[in-house]
């Protein structure tokens, strides 16, 4: 694997591999001293078109635990704002000598189009609409680690679909691994066409809640919607929202999960963060451990694990 552009080049050998290989970086996420010299000398950059906490930071994170050397990039103060193109950004970027990139942009096909332009490692950190591998592994992961499989469990994706590139890779990641899943929205934050996915679709959230093994929840964005889709957020949050009345009605043993950010009241009432189903901190934690994994897959020795038990 050179790179990492989306979750389908993955099939499901390649998603459990790459499940199999977090598990060592959750382990090593549990030390004293969570570090381990596996790409000492390698250089990993973040370059970030669109704002971001959860994903920048978890790589960043990532790649100095595996005592990688890491640059940021910032928009707002590089040469972009002087009308620097894409292209000569990356090829300044691939100058330096660096290894791989991380980037997340506005526009779906950026980080393949990136590949042409360095010899980097590149690693889709989201892509407008289109995909966010590394968000499906640590969901299946998280799903996994809980429940043991993901084949057979019922998996409702609750939300914005249709501008949703998280609820597109989680579809691909849930049903390779043999999960039944579940779109849950309005007909208007479905795409055109669900055709191909393997899915089966819902407008009614309480028709399918007591039937699930992980209740996934997509926050509302508004900030690619052109049009008004929805009567209002607080319309939304009557018929979709989690609700803790609507949490209760939830099996036993069922998981929530939600990629974060939450709009708080919206897709999620406040009290059901704090419900002990609710594992959404620790997505951010399973964060770590599957861009761990990722990197070190691409940059390090692949399934030679003997230097993950070395100190650093």
């Amino acid at each position: 694997m050179r790179n990492l552009l989306s979750i389908d080049e993955l099939d499901r050998d390649g998603l459990e591999e790459m499940l199999d290989l977090t598990e060592h970086f959750v382990e090593i996420n549990r030390r004293n001293i969570p570090r381990v010299p596996a790409l000492r000398g390698k250089t990993v950059v973040s370059l970030f078109y669109e704002d971001s906490t959860r994903t920048r930071l978890s790589f960043e994170t990532a790649a100095k635990r595996l005592s990688a050397d890491t640059m940021t990039f910032s928009v707002g103060t590089s040469s972009v704002k002087k009308g620097e193109s894409l292209r000569d950004t990356v090829e300044t970027i691939t100058a330096f000598g660096i290894d791989a990139i991380v980037v997340r942009h506005q526009s779906a096909g950026v980080p393949l189009q990136i590949t042409r332009w360095t010899d980097a490692a590149v690693i889709n950190g989201g892509d407008g609409w289109h995909q966010h591998p590394t968000q499906a592994l640590l969901d299946a992961y998280t799903i996994r680690d809980h429940l043991g499989s993901l084949h057979g469990r019922t998996i409702a994706i609750v939300g914005d679909i249709k501008h949703s590139r998280v609820a597109r890779s989680d579809v691909s990641a849930f049903t390779a691994l043999g999960a039944r899943v579940i779109l849950v929205a309005p007909p208007t934050l479905l795409p055109s066409s669900v055709t191909g996915w393997g899915v089966e679709v819902s407008h009614g959230l309480d028709r399918v809640l007591g039937s699930l093994d992980v209740c996934y929840l997509l926050r509302m964005q508004q900030e690619r919607m052109s049009e008004a889709l929805i009567p209002s957020l607080r319309e939304y949050h009557r018929g979709y929202g989690l609700t803790m009345e609507r949490a209760a009605r939830l099996p036993a043993g069922a998981m929530i999960l939600h990629p974060g950010p939450m709009n708080r009241g919206v897709e999620i009432q406040a009290e059901v963060t704090d419900l002990p189903n609710c594992f959404i901190t620790e997505q951010v934690s399973n964060g770590v451990a599957v861009r761990m994994a990722v990197l070190f897959r691409l940059l390090g020795s692949g399934t030679q694990l003997d230097v993950l038990r070395e100190e650093p």
